[in-house]
């Protein structure tokens, strides 16, 4: 890979991150939205926590992210497409381990 390619691998995310971000508030005025995607871009602070057969529990920015963001985030991750690196029980564990009372995701 050359330094071009390396340079350019940071600035397609960013990109790709405000591009998805500006797609964040649906109509319903949610802050997550209704799309796979803008939950992803929302429940990165939980990364860590759900990884397979990760030993870390959710930190405090990724609970916080849980309580503000609600069930509907949640669930629209864990109903969506596989993610590469991510256990969908440890993400549905997020709302008990981070003492958010939400219903479960269906």
């Amino acid at each position: 890979m050359n330094s071009f390619q390396r340079n350019a691998v940071p600035v397609l995310l960013v990109l790709m991150v405000i591009m998805v971000g500006g797609f964040v508030q649906d109509t319903k005025g949610h802050p997550c939205g209704s799309t796979f995607f803008s939950a992803l871009v929302q429940l990165i602070p939980c990364r860590p926590a759900v990884a397979p057969f990760s030993p870390y529990q959710p930190n405090e920015a990724c609970c916080a992210t849980i309580k503000a963001l609600g069930q509907p985030c949640l669930c629209v991750l864990v109903n969506g497409p596989p993610i590469s690196g991510v256990d969908r029980t440890l993400a549905m564990q997020l709302p008990e381990k981070c003492a958010a009372n939400f219903e479960p995701c269906m």
